[in-house]
């Protein structure tokens, strides 16, 4: 009661002090002070009493207090009795008086002072812990209630606000109900779908009703499902099975989803597409946005993240390494190499960008180099590292993926990669089709490894030349890893890839000493100063050659003749030089079991002279090859040369004429010849070629007319003759090809009618032609009543190359 008491000792020095300034006249002017300083106090005192009896405060804190107004009270009642005539007593008491005065003041000028700065930091202490009380209970909500919330995205994004609008756009419409988010590693697409989640339009649709969960690799239902009940405040047991565990989502789901609902599963691997099918649901405004670094089809088209551009993958880089900052002086040029080296992955250009950050110039300076010279961007980096890892020690689950995973990196870095000479080595080695060998293809594309570039003009007749497959470009640099950091000896390997540099060889391979290497698939590459001093190496093994040069001439290696066992040769000059001349051709002859050959940008000179005869050769194909020479002054029919030749590719070479002996190649089943301009004519005898299932002579716009032999094609099902700008007339007897299912005419602008015979076409199904050209057919739909009819979209641009 201590704030009582000086409230009552206040109010009586106050009142003493008031009746002493009616008699002690000489003290008026000090005592005049005092009942200011006491009348400013007594309010504030009034309010610490309060706040003291409620904060329970000890009376230690105004004990000095109490005693200076006891004490001014004896002091004014001295000082009133003071007669005039007292004078010599006026000094000694004005003086107690002005003391006292300044005591008062000096308690709420300097001690009230301590004492409020201890109050406040008592009270910051105790709003600290208050905080962390809250921060657990928070915590214990979290994890009771906010298990699945959707985390924050980061502050700093670039790129995702097109994707976000998109997004918003397809989910929120009535007629879908999932939509997968897809890109290789470190794409953003978590991030995306964060933002996705923190959007105010998205927020103001689902409000409370958004769920984010993390799939991952192996997901445990039964942990998701309690999760999602012990969010939402309700109680279950625990599911025995993934059966059980998916009845109890859907029922918790069927309760809260009365009220718009959005269910967001992060990182679903594609093995979890059947659970992600079983959480669909009839129910209005109920939304499934799905993560995945593989590109799900089952629910529709995916909504795909491609590489940063040049000019967002700047400002996140920038961002990463705090560029912003003037204290970093590093000059504009290093940084574009860098970034340029990042490859547009969001997650490499955060990696590299926070390494970097307050690094030395010469660090900088050091990195740039790396990447130019083609060094692995994660070499120096094993968190990167260790993150991609994972996208490929998963494909052990799939060796077979995980074998053609490691095939990319028999070619050389930044280029595309014919599907076809993917195809061609797949066949051979594991015994598969061509369709099987492609869909493997489209396996590495689902789980974004690679991307598939397809000639939009090319027609789906099974023939994979307008297919090219692009590495990404970390993924190629992984495949190539993998090659490296191999323990085994090199004598060993069943992959074995050699990168030779002007004229030097691997410190293993000399001159003095034979080499036996046991690889079933060597990948030979060199420069343009390799001077094609071969050593001698013993390859029994080897089934796929492939060497890629960049030279003017390249020398066929001697040891070549050793192949016994060489079922595929590829040869690709990516070189400057348009064509490169191949020498040695002769030592072809040695390769009794060579099946495919695929030569690629690369002068073939006169298989006559070079006595070339590969007798089981069944596919051939030239793709942008000088062939003017091939099949001159041929001494030997082509078909004599290659009388095992089931089929023939010919793309963009510079062809005038077919040689009139490929008419006698009879097990041919598919001839393909585009974007071959010169060629003006086909061999009166092409009708001979009985077995033929598809020809294709598609973008030659000097081939003015067909022979008349065509119709004798009685095995023909595919044939396309796109895009030849020059043809005027088909064969008359064209209905005589009763196999033809599909035909693929567009663009032949000049072909201004259809010959009457095309109604005995019975087997005819598809046409795929331009909308001029499907007036024509329309008449015929009447009598072919399984016709279809589609219009073509041309897109007949280079950029695929």
């Amino acid at each position: 009661m201590a704030e009582k008491v000086i409230d009552i000792l206040l109010d009586e020095l106050l009142s003493k002090v008031l009746e002493a300034k009616k008699r002690a006249i000489q003290f008026k002017p000090t005592l005049d002070r005092l009942a200011s300083t006491i009348g400013s106090i007594k309010p504030v005192v009034e309010q610490i009493e309060q706040f003291n009896r409620r904060l329970d405060r000890s009376e230690e804190e105004i004990k000095k207090l109490i005693e200076d107004v006891k004490y001014g009270e004896q002091l004014v009642l001295k000082c009133s009795k003071v007669q005039w005539w007292e004078c010599c007593y006026k000094p000694q008491y004005q003086e107690q008086l002005e003391d006292l005065d300044q005591s008062l003041a000096r308690f709420f000028r300097l001690d009230m002072q301590v004492q409020t700065a201890r109050d406040v930091k008592e009270t910051l202490i105790e709003v600290r812990d208050v905080h962390m009380e809250i921060k657990k209970l928070n915590a214990v909500a979290r994890d009771e209630r906010g298990l699945c919330s959707a985390p924050e995205p980061p502050e700093f994004t670039v790129g995702l606000d097109v994707h976000l609008r998109e997004l918003k756009v397809r989910l929120l419409q009535d007629d879908v109900s999932v939509i997968v988010i897809t890109g290789s590693p470190g794409s953003g697409k978590t991030t995306l779908a964060k933002k996705f989640c923190s959007d105010a339009n998205v927020r103001g649709k689902f409000k409370d009703n958004i769920f984010f969960v993390k799939f991952s690799e192996t997901p445990k239902l039964n942990v998701i499902v309690q999760k999602l009940y012990q969010h939402n405040g309700r109680s279950v047991s625990e599911p025995q099975n993934d059966e059980e565990a998916v009845d109890q989502l859907k029922l918790l789901l069927k309760q809260i989803g009365k009220d718009p609902t959005l269910l967001v599963l992060d990182d679903v691997w594609d093995r979890s597409e059947p659970l992600v099918d079983d959480l669909r649901m009839q129910l209005p405004d109920f939304k499934i946005l799905v993560t995945s670094r593989f590109a799900i089809q089952r629910f529709g088209p995916p909504h795909s993240l491609k590489p940063l551009g040049g000019e967002d993958a700047m400002k996140l880089f920038r961002h990463s390494a705090k560029l912003m900052e003037k204290s970093f002086n590093i000059p504009d040029h290093i940084v574009e190499e860098i970034v340029q080296g990042c490859s547009g992955s969001p997650m490499v250009l955060n990696a590299i960008g926070r390494s970097l950050c307050g690094q030395n110039s010469v660090l900088w300076q050091s990195r740039a180099t790396e990447l130019s010279k083609g060094r692995p961007i994660f070499e120096s980096n094993e968190d990167l590292l260790a993150f991609l890892q994972k996208s490929f020690d998963v494909l052990d689950t799939k060796s077979v993926i995980k074998e053609r995973f490691l095939d990319l990196g028999l070619f050389p870095e930044d280029q595309k990669i014919p599907a076809a000479s993917l195809v061609d080595m797949w066949v051979e080695l594991h015994g598969e089709d061509d369709i099987n060998a492609m869909k493997k293809i489209y396996e590495l594309a689902t789980r974004n490894m690679v991307d598939i570039v397809v000639r939009k003009f090319a027609s789906g007749t099974g023939n994979f030349s307008s297919h090219f497959v692009v590495p990404h470009d970390l993924f190629q640099e992984l495949a190539i890893h993998q090659r490296q950091i191999s323990q085994e000896p090199m004598e060993v390997r069943k992959r074995l890839f050699l990168n030779i540099t002007r004229n030097e060889l691997p410190q293993w391979w000399t001159e003095q000493k034979e080499h036996h290497i046991a690889a079933r698939v060597l990948s030979i590459s060199t420069d343009r100063l390799f001077s094609s001093d071969w050593c001698n190496l013993i390859p029994s093994e080897v089934e796929v050659l492939v060497l890629n040069l960049r030279g003017t001439k390249y020398t066929i290696p001697k040891f070549v003749e050793k192949m016994s066992k060489l079922k595929v040769m590829l040869i690709t000059n990516y070189g400057f030089h348009p064509a490169a001349e191949l020498e040695n051709l002769e030592l072809l002859n040695f390769l009794s079991n060579v099946k495919r050959i695929r030569l690629e940008r690369v002068l073939i000179p006169s298989l006559a002279e070079k006595r070339v005869l590969l007798k089981n050769l069944q596919k051939l194909s030239l793709f942008m090859c000088n062939v003017n020479e091939a099949f001159k002054n041929c001494s030997v029919q082509v078909s004599d040369m290659m009388p095992n030749l089931v089929e023939l590719n010919i793309d963009y070479c510079n062809l005038v004429e077919l040689p009139a002996g490929l008419c006698g190649i009879f097990p041919l089943k598919k001839l393909s010849i585009s974007s071959c301009h010169k060629l003006s004519a086909l061999p009166k005898d092409i009708g001979n070629l009985l077995n033929l299932e598809l020809l294709r002579v598609s973008s030659c716009s000097d081939l003015a007319e067909f022979p008349d032999s065509v119709s004798s094609l009685q095995k023909l099902q595919f044939l396309d003759i796109s895009y030849c700008i020059s043809l005027n007339r088909l064969p008359d007897d064209m209905g005589e090809l009763l196999s033809l299912k599909e035909l693929y005419i567009t663009r032949c602008s000049r072909l201004s009618e259809l010959p009457p015979t095309i109604i005995n076409l019975t087997g005819l199904r598809v046409v795929l032609c331009d909308e001029e050209m499907a007036t024509l057919w329309e008449p015929c739909k009447t009598i072919l009543t399984d016709l279809h009819v589609e219009v073509a979209q041309a897109d007949v641009g280079l950029d695929w190359l």
